[in-house]
């Protein structure tokens, strides 16, 4: 494993060519096909490069772990919005491995992705290295920023297909005084689908909603005490302790344990169909019935491609990683503008490992 300690090791390292993965944590190491390629670490890219908790703006390197990061911001009681989770349990491996590098790479986003955005959103600036092993940066150092082209939302949910970001910049917020989650018992799906669309569709300002088959609907209120409390009162269910709260959206992440692990997007209002179509898989349902997470075997991607979503394969033996790709197929002209994007920035192809 190449572990580079500066961009100019990455520079050198890419243009004698070959090809690279990029690893941060390896806590997604297991998402995608099996594949063969040179690895290369961002460890050695870590740490706080600057944090200015009145301007709510941090510069850190790619490889610093997410806990670290959460830690550090919660100490100056600001958070990370996107919610951002470790994949790393999914797998069976203890959580604190995930770095924020490989969580912007991946756009990985919690359950207020909902109301406050997803990672894309909270990426204001970065330095990478590319395909051509050249530097180059996007974005800028604060919230508005016209110049150029948005690069932020490129480099987001890549996986490393484009470039080694080996400097972030985030969009930090103030954490809430009081959160509170209303929860509602014994709603089937269709039922929690409505009751989560009328309360994000009320001005009642909720940061998440999800619903978790026999456990209930969960409803998530934050701000100062005395709002909370008056938008709780507009509510239906009842008022969880703030641990039992904890504990709700901790369950609403998916399953931790070997059977094939489905994330699929689609419209909410198509949520009841492509539940009732996989009987036999868990379900949990998230940002209002926008995410379903599916454990269990069955034919989820043609599924959910029926009520117009988009299946993606987040865990599964390697056989089946190996047969069916991690992600859900583009349109043709989708696909082709994919790889002239990749293109633009891997001319020689080195991230090209098969993976997806």
């Amino acid at each position: 494993m190449h572990t580079p300690n500066s961009v100019q090791d990455l520079c050198d390292l890419f243009r004698a060519g070959g090809t690279f993965e990029i690893r941060g944590g390896g806590s997604k190491a297991e998402i995608g096909a099996p594949r063969e390629a040179q690895l290369v670490s961002t460890a050695g890219l870590a740490g706080v490069i600057d944090y200015d908790p009145a301007e709510l703006v941090l510069t850190v390197g790619a490889g610093t772990p997410l806990a670290e990061i959460q830690a550090l911001v919660a100490s100056e009681n600001q958070m990370l919005a996107f919610d951002p989770f470790d994949h790393g349990p999914l797998f069976g491996r203890p959580a604190g491995a995930a770095t924020i590098g490989g969580v912007i790479a991946a756009g990985v986003s919690g359950s207020q992705r909902l109301a406050l955005g997803a990672a894309r959103d909270h990426l204001l600036g970065f330095e990478a290295v590319s395909g051509r092993g050249e530097r180059f940066i996007g974005g800028a150092r604060v919230v508005k920023n016209v110049t150029g082209y948005d690069l932020p939302k490129v480099m987001a949910g890549s996986w490393g297909r484009l470039g080694v970001m080996t400097q972030l910049t985030l969009k930090i917020l103030p954490a809430p005084r009081v959160r509170a989650t209303m929860l509602v018992e014994g709603l089937d799906v269709a039922a929690a689908v409505a009751a989560m669309t009328a309360a994000l569709r009320a001005p009642l300002e909720v940061a998440a909603a999800a619903h978790l088959p026999g456990i209930g609907t969960g409803l998530r209120l934050q701000g100062f005490g005395p709002s909370v409390d008056a938008r709780a009162a507009q509510l239906p269910g009842h008022r969880l302790s703030e641990t039992e709260g904890d504990a709700f959206w901790q369950a609403a992440l998916p399953p931790a344990d070997d059977r094939p692990l489905w994330r699929v997007h689609c419209q909410p209002s198509a949520a009841l169909a492509i539940v009732a179509a996989l009987p036999d898989l868990e379900t949990r349902l998230d940002w209002g019935g926008g995410l379903i997470w599916l454990a269990g075997e069955g034919d989820v991607r043609a599924v959910a491609a029926m009520y117009g979503g988009q299946a993606m394969l987040v865990r599964a033996p390697e056989a089946m990683r190996a047969a069916i790709p991690c992600e859900h197929p583009q349109p043709a002209g989708v696909a082709a503008l994919s790889v002239r994007v990749r293109r633009a920035f891997d001319p020689a192809g080195i991230f090209e490992t098969g993976r997806f």
